[in-house]
C-alpha cells in the first residue's frame, strides 16, 4: 500500500451484527498486515444482541480495536457522525459491519489517497442482478427522486464505504445539522474526489436493517437537508390551480350573465373543492415538515449519547 505506514482509522457502524463483527475485524487486520499504524473503531448503535460483548472481547485481545456504544439506537448516520468525532487517523475509512463492503478494496483506496492524491475516495455499488426486481427498482427511484429534488447530484449506487482525508473530516465535524445526511454532504463539500466501483458481497450473517419505511425516511431527510424544491413546487402547483379556477370562474359568470343558464354544478363544485383542499393539506404538511425540522434543530439535542466507550 505504501512504503511509509500512515496512521489511519477504520470506522464500522454496527447494529445487531454479532455474527459479523469478528470476521470484519479479522479481514481488516489481514488487509492491513503491512501497516501496523491504524485503529479499528466500531460504533455499536444500541444493539440488543451480543454485539457489545463481542466488541469488549475484541478490545481486550487487541487494543487497536476500539468501540463506542450508544445508549439506544440513534441510526446509521448518527453512528457515522460519532465515528468521525472520535477517529484520530490522518484519513478515515468507513464501511458497514455486514461484510457487503469488501475490505479488500482498502489498499486501492489508500493508494488513491496517498500524499498528493485525492481527498475523498468514495465507492459506487455495481448493480447486482441477483437482487429482487423490487429492490432494484426502488433503489433506482430513490436516487432519481433524490437528485430531482436535491440541489446536489448523488451518483446512483453511492455507498457509505468511503475514505476521507483528515481535513475533510475536520470540516464535516463542524456541521451542526441533525440528522447529517452523509451521501449528500460528501458531494457538497467538494475537494478532490475519486470514485471506485465495487461489487457488493453477500451478507455473511443477519438481515438488512434498512426496511422500505427507513429507506423512504432516509430519502426524505436527504431532500429536506439539501433542497427547498418541494416548497417551490407547492407555489407553482398552487399558481396553476388558481389559474384554472379563475378560468372556470369566468366561464361560470359568462354562462350566467350572457346565456342566463342556471348551472346546478353541485358535483363539479364538490370535486373541485375537495381536490384543492387535498392539495392544500399536502403542501401544508410539507411546510410543516420543514418547520418541524427547524423546531427540532432549535432544541440543540446531541445527535447521539454514548453509554460506554474504550477510546477518548
Amino acid at each position: 500500500m505504501s512504503s511509509n505506514p500512515v496512521f489511519l482509522s477504520l470506522v464500522v457502524p454496527c447494529f445487531n451484527e454479532e455474527g459479523n463483527i469478528k470476521l470484519v475485524s479479522e479481514k481488516i487486520i489481514e488487509v492491513l498486515k503491512s501497516n501496523s499504524n491504524y485503529e479499528i473503531l466500531f460504533v455499536d448503535d444500541g444493539s440488543t444482541d451480543n454485539t457489545l460483548s463481542i466488541l469488549k472481547q475484541l478490545n481486550q485481545n487487541n487494543p487497536q480495536i476500539k468501540y463506542l456504544s450508544f445508549s439506544r439506537n440513534f441510526g446509521h448516520q448518527s453512528a457515522l457522525r460519532a465515528a468521525l468525532d472520535y477517529a484520530k487517523g490522518e484519513c478515515v475509512i468507513s464501511l458497514d459491519g455486514d461484510l457487503q463492503h469488501p475490505p479488500e478494496l482498502i489498499p486501492k483506496m489508500l493508494e488513491k489517497w496517498k500524499p498528493g492524491g485525492y481527498d475523498i475516495v468514495y465507492t459506487i455499488r455495481k448493480e447486482d442482478k441477483k437482487l429482487p426486481l423490487f429492490k432494484r427498482i426502488s433503489s433506482l427511484l430513490f436516487y432519481r427522486i433524490l437528485n430531482y429534488f436535491a440541489d446536489i447530484t448523488i451518483e446512483p449506487g453511492s455507498a457509505d464505504f468511503r475514505l476521507l482525508d483528515r481535513k475533510v473530516v475536520d470540516y464535516i465535524k463542524q456541521f451542526q445539522e441533525d440528522p447529517l445526511f452523509f451521501r449528500g454532504i460528501i458531494p457538497w463539500v467538494g475537494f478532490k474526489q475519486y470514485a471506485i466501483e465495487y461489487t457488493p458481497q453477500e451478507r455473511f450473517s443477519g438481515v438488512s436493517k434498512y426496511s422500505l419505511r427507513k429507506m423512504m425516511q432516509f430519502a426524505l431527510n436527504g431532500i429536506l437537508s439539501f433542497s427547498t424544491k418541494p416548497l417551490m413546487l407547492s407555489i407553482h402547483l398552487g399558481a396553476v390551480i388558481s389559474f384554472f379556477a379563475f378560468c372556470y370562474g369566468i366561464y361560470a359568470i359568462v354562462q350566467k350573465v350572457c346565456f342566463h343558464n342556471t348551472m346546478s354544478g353541485w358535483a363539479s363544485t364538490i370535486v373541485v373543492v375537495s381536490f384543492i383542499g387535498g392539495i392544500q393539506l399536502i403542501f401544508l404538511g410539507i411546510i410543516g415538515v420543514y418547520i418541524g425540522k427547524l423546531f427540532m434543530d432549535t432544541k440543540k439535542r446531541p445527535p447521539y449519547i454514548i453509554r460506554e466507550k474504550s477510546c477518548d
